[in-house]
């Protein structure tokens, strides 16, 4: 998108399970800007299979990804969020970019480790409406909205909401620039 470029290293979560285009359309936008992108999963150099089959492989594995050397997180949803909440290392990284004050976004079931991390306390979010509970118990101000922006935390509900999720994250991007 024209006005929205910038040159940011985004990770990008995948595990098993993740939904397709709640990874891919996010990495093709941010790819599109300018920006590069780098798959993080447990392990590096392995291909995870989506919900629908469509593999990804991983350039980096979590463990070994340092907070300081990236831009911004994109996190899908699927079924990936719940295995990957369960790393501690995941958590870590995503609490270190939000003190940071970078780009935190999360779509779909995403959110599920927002909540993990502990960084939705008081913050107004989405999430697919199944993890309404979750996000409320965490402290989240949950608002069923196609995109929640507040401050650097950008969240939404399903991959219908991703064009305007992307822009918000792209946005975001650009102030940091």
């Amino acid at each position: 998108m024209v006005g929205l470029e910038s040159m940011a290293r985004v990770a990008i979560f995948v595990e098993k399970m993740y939904e397709e285009l709640e990874a891919w359309y996010p990495a093709l936008r941010l790819r599109e800007a300018g920006n590069e992108t780098v798959f993080l999963a447990p392990k590096a150099g392995e291909v995870y299979a989506g919900k629908h089959g469509y593999p990804v492989k991983s350039d980096l594995a979590v463990g070994d990804a340092k907070p300081e050397d990236f831009d911004a997180v994109v996190i899908p949803g699927g079924f990936a969020p719940d295995y990957l909440r369960r790393d501690p290392a995941v958590i870590a990284f995503v609490r270190a970019l939000f003190a940071a004050g970078k780009p935190v976004a999360a779509i779909c079931h995403g959110a599920w480790i927002l909540a993990s991390a502990e960084i939705v306390k008081g913050k107004r979010v989405t999430s697919f409406s199944a993890i309404r509970d979750d996000v409320v118990h965490a402290g989240g101000i949950w608002e069923d909205a196609e995109t929640v922006r507040d401050g650097n935390l950008i969240t939404a509900r399903k991959p219908e909401d991703l064009p305007r999720f992307m822009v918000a994250v792209l946005e975001a991007l650009q102030e940091r620039s």
